[in-house]
């Protein structure tokens, strides 16, 4: 495996820059000093260990967590663009930030029993949350932040449907700091208790080489065919993307990679990009761990994770396997080859290799579904990962290697905190106003009562919302104002309404005229951010529709009555082979497809494809009429060019 450059700082999304400069630089040491304090506090407190007979509660946990991650924010994250010192501003924030949580922890039991609050000190600390927002998430998320969080002021103000029960400042950040509506709730309890196992989990794998185990088993069973790197992308950010949780560490991560190798093989740079922005966005939404997104819904719908865990497993495999269908399509019909065979490595040498990984994760699958382990099957998993990195040389866990998987492990749990912890200010502000059941039944006029029409405005609030970059937001906002909505008009089971907002919500990522992940796609490819962006779109264009699939159809998020998936999936399987080959020009198994014939072939497959009686029958039969012009006609060309 060759070493690639590294991706250039202004390239990348504004969280996943930091300013940590060297492994051993002051800065670094402090962060994973702050780091190690805060893992111990949760270890503390997940396991219920005791200090002198007593155990952490939850508020006290919580606001130490606040505290030493939030000053590791201000160590770690640049205050601009190309800041790469700490100025002593930042030091300062850290340390306000820190002694004010810490202040605020010993006093958590009169917080709850006596309603205690300190309002100056709680607007210092919603200040310094503002200011972690606008640098984990740019100016966008600050906004999207500020402005809702700052609702409750103006709610009497507001018309129509926006009107709710206004509050003063004092009592606005008693609500947004201090109560169970705020920091004290949903939000801090998901990033402290929920998925800081699953990051800790991520960061030891990145530590002891996973992604490049999981880009050598893809190579070994996809690089030797037509377009091989393509796919070897696909799979490989599909199993990074699951474990990462993040789309841009996807991206960085394993597309620094990928990139450069479709490039090699004859994948033009735009299409290299926006195959690998595709590939790292599902990866979110894969099985077995998922974003943070998944664990927001588990939480929101009042669910255990492994029936969010279990209902994503047929919406993202249709996924992948329509995005390799149009990657091998695009192959076919511009002929593109696979890997040399000196460029493959054996598929025996790399299994024995990295079986640890694919042990350790067929542990944390079994710890999910079967032990029902949610809390803590990922810090198990990660006992289990160190336990086995001594068998190898180049995995063992030296002191230096356990200090730069901290720092590691560090990062990803600091800049999601600083991502999920302001979004506080939303939850609370939309809950203690009683706004989100005037928007619901808004919502419900607003369609007339009309189901397709309230999907319509709700698929136009999740593009809208979404573009601000952060999916969480949008589906936060949109799981207590539409999908109340959906569910009391249509009847529709709420699982399957709650992964239809998320599956919208996400796309923002790789739709222009935002598309994040297909920008920093296109910048380590070299291509045109804007043609990159509508790539991605077309690659994943399994993904706008399933949604409305599984929305109609619960049996596909395995809810409900499973029987209709014996001939609901394979309608829906072959109705994405033709919309793939319409879409791409080759129809796999059949030939080269006019341009004339592309967009009814790929509209009559997702009539065929679409859950419902007399779509699919029409469907079926079109593209039977069109699927069959298509094989003559390639019967055809080969007798013409005898023939010149």
């Amino acid at each position: 495996m060759t070493d690639t450059a590294p991706l250039p700082e202004e390239s990348m999304p504004q969280s996943e820059v930091t300013r940590l400069g060297g492994m051993f630089s002051w800065q670094s040491i402090v962060f994973v000093i702050l780091s190690v304090a805060g893992l111990a506090v949760g270890l503390t407190y997940i396991f219920g260990f005791t200090w002198n007979g007593q155990r952490l509660l939850e508020g006290q946990y919580y606001w130490l967590f606040i505290g030493l991650f939030t000053a590791a924010a201000f160590i770690a994250l640049p205050a601009y663009s190309g800041q790469k010192k700490v100025p002593v501003y930042d030091l300062v924030a850290a340390v306000v930030a820190l002694v004010i949580s810490v202040y605020f922890s010993t006093h958590a039991w009169d917080m709850v029993q006596a309603g205690w609050t300190q309002i100056p000190m709680g607007a210092v600390i919603w200040l310094l949350m503002l200011e972690v927002a606008r640098r984990s998430g740019g100016l966008p998320f600050l906004l999207v932040v500020l402005l809702l969080g700052l609702y409750p002021l103006i709610a009497d103000f507001m018309p129509g449907l926006l009107m709710g029960i206004p509050y003063d400042f004092d009592r606005m950040i008693e609500a947004h700091v201090f109560r169970a509506e705020g920091m004290m709730g949903i939000t801090t309890k998901i990033v402290a208790e929920i998925i800081l196992g699953f990051l800790v989990f991520a960061g030891i794998l990145i530590a002891t080489g996973a992604g490049t185990f999981f880009i050598d088993l893809a190579n070994a069973g996809f690089g030797r065919y037509r377009g091989g790197p393509a796919k070897v992308s696909v799979v490989a950010s599909a199993f990074f993307g699951s474990l990462s949780g993040s789309i841009f560490s996807n991206i960085a991560g394993t597309g620094s990679i990928t990139i450069p190798t479709m490039k090699k093989v004859g994948y033009p740079p735009h299409y290299a990009g926006a195959i690998e922005a595709c590939a790292s966005t599902g990866g979110v939404v894969m099985p077995p761990v998922m974003g943070a997104i998944a664990f927001v819904m588990a939480i929101t719908i009042g669910v255990g994770y492994s029936t969010v865990m279990v209902a994503a497993i047929i919406p993202s495999l249709l996924f992948y396997f329509g995005l390799l269908l149009q990657v091998d399509a695009y192959a076919a019909r511009t002929g593109l080859k696979g890997l040399a065979k000196s460029d493959i490595p054996s598929a025996r040498k790399v299994l024995i290799k990295g079986w640890p990984f694919l042990l350790v994760l067929i542990f944390l699958v079994w710890g999910l579904l079967y032990m029902r382990w949610e809390y803590y099957a990922p810090w198990y998993a990660c006992v289990l990962m160190i336990a086995l990195s001594f068998l190898r040389r180049e995995t063992r866990m030296t002191p230096r290697r356990m200090y730069e998987t901290v720092r590691q492990i560090g990062l990803l749990v600091t800049q999601t905190a600083a991502i999920i912890l302001p979004i506080a200010f939303v939850v609370s502000a939309l809950t203690i106003t009683g706004v989100t059941g005037s928007v619901t039944s808004g919502l419900v006029s607003l369609g007339g009562g009309n189901i397709y029409m309230i999907l319509f405005f709700g698929v136009l609030a999740c593009f809208i919302m979404g573009m601000a970059g952060l999916a969480i937001v949008a589906y936060i906002f949109l799981a207590v104002t539409l999908a109340p909505a959906i569910i009391e008009v249509g009847g529709l089971n709420t699982v399957a309404v709650h992964f239809f907002i998320v599956y919208y919500a996400m796309l923002s990522v790789i739709t222009p005229p935002v598309g994040a992940a297909a920008f920093l796609a296109a910048t380590i490819a070299g291509a045109k951010p804007m043609k990159t962006s509508f790539t991605a779109m077309r690659l994943g264009v399994v993904i706008y529709f399933v949604p409305l699939f599984f929305l109609f159809q619960p049996a596909l998020v395995l809810q409900g009555d499973l029987m209709p998936l014996i001939y609901v999936l394979p309608s829906i399987i072959i109705g994405i082979m033709l919309i793939s080959g319409g879409l791409e020009g080759y129809l796999l198994g059949v030939g080269l497809v006019r341009p004339w014939l592309r967009l009814p072939l790929a509209a009559a497959g997702f009539a065929f494809s679409f859950p419902g009686l007399t779509t699919t029958v029409i469907g079926g039969l079109v593209s039977l009429v069109l699927a069959a012009l298509v094989w003559k006609d390639n019967r055809r060309r080969p007798a013409l060019a005898g023939e010149a």
